[in-house]
């Protein structure tokens, strides 16, 4: 879609209806698509949850995969930080495994540790689990999102799932990694199961956010959490065209489509030109810069540094303004941190951010 525009495209056969004026009346729509609205717009990664004492009740029984399966937990979860913060998005709740255990991987995750996968990818044959997520497989994301759209009002929703390259990490590696030392190997020693691998990925990627899109979400992020541990070259040779094939799938959809990685400031022009309407910016790179290196016609997402809510009022408060004052370089801002909120977050200090940030 063209940044500068507002419409939304009509939906398939039996597509529901997204919310009739929300793109012209929703701020976090209309910086997402290069406009300026009276407010900057905020959300929070991870603001569905963690920081929560009622999130914290309300899954103290439930593993976590488990709850992203229950479409009224997810319903509640999503609309928690809503009540709390007033911001101008939510978020879905869910995780970012959540459809390669829907297509039958066998992952879990382990508290203190994350995703956990039993049989890592090693050869080809391991590929074999990877079949396509069917909507059939995620009943519960397409009655969540409905069900959100129905509470959400004037509110926003945005889709969630992780990109392929940080899906793909998770598979090869078996778990969580600093170095990326067993997906690097495979990436550059076999390219051709490489891509394979990336391929089916980016299908299952999209196939899940096409899902909540059909449901009625409003927007897409796709998250890149490991991206930042490429090179630019390798990260256009090896994981961009997937990235772009996941992002293309919604390009007439009408909907802004978020790409976000973590220590990506060297990437952050190719993860534009990938497909992506905003470019989330994480804590390390000014947004003035970012937005010079992220080009024109995109808008751009961030990035205060999560830390900053454990600083004194005043210092909170001029870090807040500066961001605002360096997202005004890009076309659009979307207020948000340079990563997810932080567990040991005051609720009532991001509260306090949304109504500083709606200042501006």
């Amino acid at each position: 879609m063209s940044l500068g525009s507002t419409a939304v495209a009509p939906p398939r056969p039996g597509v529901s209806p997204r919310r009739p004026g929300l793109a012209a009346t929703s701020p976090f729509l209309r910086a997402a698509a290069g406009d300026r609205p009276d407010s900057v717009p905020v959300w929070f990664m991870r603001q569905a949850g963690r920081v929560l004492p009622e999130y914290r009740a309300l899954r103290a029984t439930t593993a976590m995969l488990d709850s992203c399966r229950n479409a009224d937990m997810v319903t509640e979860i999503t609309l928690q930080p809503v009540r709390r913060f007033r911001p101008d998005a939510a978020i879905f709740f869910s995780d970012i495994v959540l459809p390669l255990a829907a297509v039958g991987v066998d992952v879990d995750i382990v508290a203190g540790v994350g995703p956990v996968v039993a049989h890592p990818v090693r050869a080809p044959s391991d590929l074999d689990v990877l079949r396509p997520l069917e909507p059939g497989d995620v009943p519960y994301v397409s009655e969540a999102v409905a069900s959100l759209v129905r509470e959400l009002g004037q509110t926003p929703l945005i889709g969630f799932a992780g990109a392929p390259f940080t899906l793909a990490s998770y598979l090869i590696e078996g778990g969580p990694s600093r170095s990326h030392t067993r997906t690097k190997a495979l990436m550059y020693a076999e390219p051709a199961l490489w891509h394979d691998l990336l391929g089916r990925l980016a299908d299952i990627t999209a196939a899940f956010l096409r899902v909540q899109v059909d449901a009625g979400a409003d927007a897409i992020q796709l998250f890149d959490s490991w991206a930042g541990a490429l090179s630019e070259d390798d990260y256009l040779r090896y994981v961009a065209p997937h990235s772009t094939r996941v992002l293309a799938a919604f390009a007439d959809d009408g909907i802004p489509r978020i790409h976000f990685g973590v220590n990506t400031g060297e990437l952050l022009g190719a993860m534009g030109t990938a497909g992506a309407d905003v470019v989330g910016v994480d804590w390390r790179v000014p947004l003035d810069e970012a937005a010079r290196r992220v080009g024109p016609g995109r808008a751009v997402q961030g990035n205060l540094d999560p830390a900053a809510v454990f600083a004194p009022s005043d210092v909170l408060a001029a870090k807040v303004r500066d961001v605002c004052r360096r997202g005004a370089a890009a076309p659009g801002h979307i207020f948000n941190f340079g990563h997810g909120v932080l567990p040991e977050s005051d609720p009532g200090v991001l509260a306090h951010i949304v109504d500083l940030v709606h200042q501006f």
